[in-house]
């Protein structure tokens, strides 16, 4: 009678050649094989395939929290602490120890901090006021406030000295100087202002003497001035006008309203809008007087905020967050408390030669929480609430009326970060990025969507990834195009940005910890014990690189080996003797191990890199196992 030898098990395989992102939101034995349940430090290489970030170096130290960044041609301006740095020059050392923001506007910087509102350019230097038009006038860069340089509005024209008149502009609320131009008559010597309690700032009188020549006049010599009650008394009666309808007299006075100048001061969110889409003006808002009110300028004029150019926009108990601009309409995003239309849409358009912004319509969703989460991912504008991070869309402008997610693979670990409502977006390159300031960072990719409906009302989720170790309170990008942030510590630290170069791969000299964790795998039949024999992994090949494979099995994590040179290649620029490689071979290269990994019904895998200076790229992973017997526990 012969004797057969059983068959081994037929092995079964498990191999993964696509990695799209994180799931943080689902349980990991449910997340889907192409993402990961953690995976610190990870992002996207090439669609589908993933690597290690590059680290960053510290560049400079500021007295004070790294609050705003600022560019104008070529020079840098800093918002560190109180202070506003040009270089290491003090330019000014009264700003609100907040988050500032600016934008380029018409050749010139504006900045809004919540306290004073500030402009950088080049400005007419004193003492040429005589020159005529067609001679250049010098100039210099400096920063002054938007009140220094304010507009003055010529509120009244051929007014009568006794009163009347017709208003031409509106009084600016950024400055307490205005203008009032009169026809004269042959015997009145009493000029009635239209408004009373004047300031001591000296008034400015000019008359017409023939077309196109203005005389100044010398107050006690030519007139004298009653403040209280806004009367100008002059020694001789200027007469009539020697231009037959041309008013003859103009006087500039000031006087300061109480709360005007404030309404712009205390704005710190800003937008760039105008008629028809255009951005020829700056819209503010983030007063915390007026929370549901915004203000705009002249257009081309920051220096001009007129007294009539507001809107209020819903409820006073919801207040203005940020902006999105969508085609031709300005987007205001509030907080909440409108009953589910927290987004308010307005248009810019001529009427009677005067622009107006009336509001043509709501979108249905979430409030806003963050003023510095807005950003765009594409043409895709993006801001976060208390359910992760939203889009709007032109489409739901014309049509679905709501707001969608887009962040649903991290929002259960992102919605519960203690700085959430804190937090800072900027869009570098392809990707999102949020930052808590804590260390935690979090990535939207651009070129990576999911289609699966996971959330109602989305058409598409982006991949996500998250960093660690990235204390950013605000992001920029360089004129070299680097990554750069500023910490609230004060220092400013800007990302290496060659990712073939080894000495990327640092955080100011301290190695970066990365991991790529697979979900758990139980095999075709979930019920048996299963022995896990070998694995396989294609990494990126680099001078210096590897990975440790460890498992998790009953819950608990052990190391199963580490991979040494086996994926490096030789360089003698760069010779790392405990992992040395005289390999020339610079393609991606498999790395295979047997392994033990016996009787469970699930293992959990994770290739991790925590390597100094190493690169870390995945390119495909593969697994084979057994599956005999009934698991038991």
């Amino acid at each position: 009678m012969g004797f057969s030898v059983p068959s081994p098990p037929p092995r079964g395989v498990e191999i993964i050649e696509e990695f799209r992102g994180v799931d943080l939101n689902s349980s990991p034995t449910v997340v889907a094989m192409t993402r990961s349940p953690e995976a610190p430090n990870m992002m996207r290489d090439v669609p589908g395939k993933v690597r290690k970030r590059q680290g960053y170096k510290k560049i400079k130290t500021y007295d004070g929290a790294i609050n705003g960044r600022y560019v104008l041609k070529d020079k840098e301006l800093i918002h560190a602490g109180t202070k506003l740095y040009l270089g290491d020059t003090v330019l000014y050392s009264d700003m609100a120890d907040k988050r500032s923001t600016g934008r380029q506007f018409f050749g010139k910087l504006f900045l809004f901090d919540g306290k004073k509102a500030l402009c950088y350019g080049e400005f007419e230097k004193p003492g040429q006021e005589d020159k005529k038009e067609d001679e250049e006038k010098e100039k210099e860069w400096k920063l002054v406030t938007l009140e220094e340089k304010a507009y003055i509005p010529t509120i009244i024209i051929s007014r009568k000295p006794n009163g009347g008149g017709t208003t031409l502009e509106p009084i600016n609320l950024i400055g307490k100087k205005f203008k009032e131009s009169f026809l004269g008559t042959a015997t009145d010597k009493i000029y009635q202002l239209t408004t009373k309690d004047l300031d001591v700032d000296a008034l400015k009188v000019r008359k017409l003497v023939k077309e196109g020549e203005w005389k100044d006049l010398t107050e006690l010599r030519d007139f004298t001035v009653d403040r209280k009650a806004g009367t100008v008394t002059f020694s001789v009666a200027p007469g009539e006008s020697p231009v037959k309808g041309m008013d003859n007299v103009e006087i500039t006075a000031a006087k300061t309203r109480k709360g005007y100048a404030d309404k712009i001061n205390k704005c710190n969110i800003m937008t760039l809008f105008g008629v028809n889409g255009a951005i020829d003006r700056i819209f503010v808002s983030g007063n915390p007087d007026f929370p549901n009110q915004d203000w705009y300028c002249q257009i081309k004029d920051g220096f001009y905020f007129g007294d009539l150019w507001y809107s209020t926009l819903g409820q006073d108990g919801s207040a203005i967050v940020g902006y999105s601009v969508i085609n031709d309409r300005l987007a205001a995003h509030k907080s909440a408390a409108e009953e589910g239309r927290n987004i308010i849409l307005r248009i810019g358009e001529l009427k009677e030669d005067k622009p107006v912004f009336p509001i043509v319509g709501s979108l249905i969703g979430r409030g806003a929480l963050a003023p510095y989460s807005f950003g765009y991912l594409g043409s895709e504008p993006l801001f976060l609430t208390d359910m992760g991070v939203m889009a709007i869309t032109a489409a739901d402008i014309t049509g679905e009326k709501y707001s969608q997610n887009r962040s649903f693979y991290i929002n259960e670990v992102l919605t519960k970060e203690e700085t959430y409502k804190d937090s800072f977006a900027f869009v570098w390159r392809d990707f999102y990025l949020l930052s808590m300031g804590t260390g935690r960072v979090y990535l939207l990719d651009g070129l990576q969507k999911s289609y699966a409906r996971d959330t109602p009302y989305s058409n598409f989720q982006y991949e996500c990834y998250y960093w660690e170790n990235v204390p950013a309170r605000i992001f920029w990008e360089d004129a070299e195009g680097k990554l750069c942030f500023g910490t609230v510590t004060g220092e400013i630290h800007r990302f290496f940005d060659d990712v073939t170069n080894q000495n990327s791969y640092n955080d100011n000299g301290k190695s970066i910890a990365a991991r790529w964790d697979i979900p758990p795998l139980s095999g075709k039949r979930f019920y048996e014990n299963k022995t896990f024999r070998y694995i396989s992994v294609i990494l990126a090949a680099a001078i210096a690189t590897g990975v440790e494979i460890w498992v998790q099995r009953k819950g608990l994590w052990q190391k199963l080996f580490n991979s040494g040179a086996r994926a490096c290649w030789f360089d003698f620029t760069y010779i790392n003797w405990e992992k040395i490689n005289f390999s020339s071979d610079t393609t991606p290269r498999a790395i295979g191990q047997k392994i033990k990994v016996k009787k469970v019904d699930k293992a959990r895998f994770s290739l991790r890199n925590e390597e100094l200076n190493e690169p870390f790229g995945i390119y495909k992973i593969g697994f084979e196992y057994t599956e005999s017997g009934k698991y038991k526990g």
